[in-house]
């Protein structure tokens, strides 16, 4: 099996930190996508709401699987990690969710968690999807 990696330019660098931002298994045409965040090449973030993080997450996703030649059509399973209870989002996040993932419908978990990778965000989205 061939694995490769994907760091489109982009998303920020994250191979300093030992990863990559997405790896596609060429035997199975899978895309595994690392989590998602409102960061900017720069690792700068722009919302502090939950639905304005997670548009950003999801554009940021969008840019991942493009990269390795995939789409938000081709989404077979996504993780949602939220700050704190997913309860207390949903109201938020479920336009958000809808808006992102409605012609694909994968399957799709919430999980809260007590921190991420930075004190300032608020959700992180990871993903695993078909190639184009």
């Amino acid at each position: 099996m061939t694995i490769i990696t994907v760091n489109p330019k982009t998303l920020y660098d994250a191979t300093p930190n030992g990863m990559s931002q997405a790896t596609i298994s060429t035997e199975h045409g899978l895309v595994f996508v690392s989590g998602q965040v409102d960061w900017s090449v720069e690792h700068e973030i722009s919302a502090n709401s939950i639905a304005g993080q997670a548009r950003a997450a999801f554009e940021n996703l969008k840019l991942a699987l493009e990269a390795a030649g995939s789409s938000l059509n081709h989404l077979l399973q996504v993780r949602i990690y939220v700050r704190g209870e997913v309860s207390e989002y949903m109201a938020e996040l479920g336009p958000v969710l809808k808006e992102y993932l409605e012609s694909s419908k994968p399957a799709l978990t919430g999980v809260g968690v007590s921190s991420l990778a930075a004190p300032e965000l608020l959700i992180e989205i990871e993903a695993v999807a078909c190639r184009a």
